[in-house]
């Protein structure tokens, strides 16, 4: 039981290292205030979805990761 909540954490947490690396940083200093004109004209919804999804494959990482973290404290004692 103790092992499968390790493998389970290990996984939660590559999932998380990925997915926030994965992710567009919301501003690239000086370059991103000069392109922040051009996405507004040319329009940056073809990212949105992306985005989306990994945002919230990161939330559903974090939780897993929480809980079992939780978990393994509470099966150590």
């Amino acid at each position: 039981m103790r092992i499968f909540f390790m493998v389970l954490q290990v996984i939660a947490s590559l999932i998380l290292i990925l997915s926030i690396l994965l992710q567009s940083g919301k501003s690239a200093g000086l370059s991103g205030s000069i392109a922040g004109g051009a996405e507004q004209l040319l329009g940056k919804s073809k990212g949105r979805g992306y985005d989306a999804m990994l945002s919230r494959i990161t939330k559903i990482g974090a939780a897993a990761f929480i809980i079992c973290s939780l978990i393994l404290v509470y099966l150590q004692q």
